[in-house]
């Protein structure tokens, strides 16, 4: 039985998931199979790109194919094949395109090449389907830190992004170094929920720049420096209220930059998107701020804040629509790509 409608399939592999999605239309999701290696990377401590790229190779066809089976399709039934091709781990990243060639070529179908974030942004259009632009998108993940303005989907102005580190990665890095957890993110959220956000002072990088940039990095050096000082001295950390204390600098630099950028393109929607988008004081913070100004807070599923094949489905559907753009099958991974 042949299914109705414009059928996606949506690969990701960039950095520890291996994920296959088929998309409905752009936004209807008919099944989303992610196959996490976090068991595989909690000793380290971190992702080991090796690891994941062999493991990668071990789970895609059974993956992709689990994603047919779950959506009652079959290759015959699919419209396009959208993949990631960066940034991220190049090894993973090689998988999934591999994949992707093979399937497009093989049952001549439109290959559409993917940016890992763009991906994260769309992900908000299968949450909520009802949006439209204009709108600001605050993307904050591991690896980016990214503020962007829509006037019309397919276009956007990117108004900051990070100097250094990003939010995601600080977060990963101050966890590791306070040994509560991997990942850090979600240990960071859990932990400072006990813990006092006023307890100890760090610094707010470039939260008064009369710009839209983030920095983070010198705020995870204080944090290292807080315990280092600690540990001389053979005092106890109070690791709740420094996590407390760290989250709280991040969200209020996060949600000054926000703010600046609501006021300056005087919009009424923001989205949030991105594996930090799922930090519950993020979202309360930057909501309860956004409130008072009129401004409503979106943001995905928490299943498709982390990395997802439907997000990257759903964002070659509208690349396809509205551009028909197409990549070649000599289309290769860019690791560093990046917005813009």
């Amino acid at each position: 039985m042949i299914k109705e409608g414009f059928l996606t399939l949506g690969i990701e592999s960039s950095c520890d998931e291996t994920s296959a999605a088929v998309i409905k239309d752009g936004k209807e999701v008919l099944s989303n199979v992610v196959a996490s290696q976090i068991d595989w990377h909690r000793k380290f401590g971190g992702v080991v790109p090796e690891i994941a790229s062999r493991k990668h190779v071990e789970l895609i066809n059974p993956v992709i194919q689990e994603a047919l089976e779950e959506a009652g399709v079959s290759y015959s039934d699919l419209n396009l094949v959208a993949v990631t091709y960066g940034p991220g781990l190049v090894g993973g990243l090689l998988v999934g395109i591999a994949a992707a060639k093979a399937i497009a070529y093989a049952h001549e179908l439109p290959l559409v090449a993917v940016n890992h974030i763009e991906g994260h942004i769309y992900s908000n259009f299968i949450s909520h389907p009802e949006l439209k632009p204009p709108l600001v998108c605050l993307t904050v993940s591991g690896g980016h830190t990214d503020l962007l303005y829509f006037e019309e989907l397919g276009e956007y102005e990117i108004l900051g992004r990070t100097k250094d580190d990003a939010a995601g990665e600080a977060f990963d890095k101050v966890a590791r170094v306070m040994e509560v957890g991997y990942p850090g993110g979600p240990a960071i959220d859990k932990l400072a929920k006990t813990g006092n956000l006023e307890a100890i002072e760090l610094p707010r990088p470039l939260i008064y720049d009369d710009n839209y940039d983030f920095s983070f990095s010198g705020l995870k050096t204080a944090v290292l420096n807080y315990i280092n000082q600690k540990q001389q001295k053979g005092e106890d950390i109070p690791k709740a209220d420094l996590a407390a204390s760290f989250q709280q600098a991040v969200v209020d630099v996060l949600t000054s930059k926000v703010i600046k950028a609501v006021k300056a393109k005087e919009i009424g929607q923001v989205l949030l998107s991105g594996g930090v988008s799922a930090n519950s004081h993020l979202r309360s913070v930057l909501a309860a701020e956004l409130k008072q100004l009129g401004v409503k807070l979106y943001y995905p599923q928490p299943k498709l804040c982390t990395d997802n094949a439907a997000m990257i489905a759903t964002a070659g559907y509208f690349k396809w629509k509205l551009k028909q753009q197409t990549a070649p099958y000599s289309l290769n991974a860019d690791p560093g790509l990046r917005l813009g």
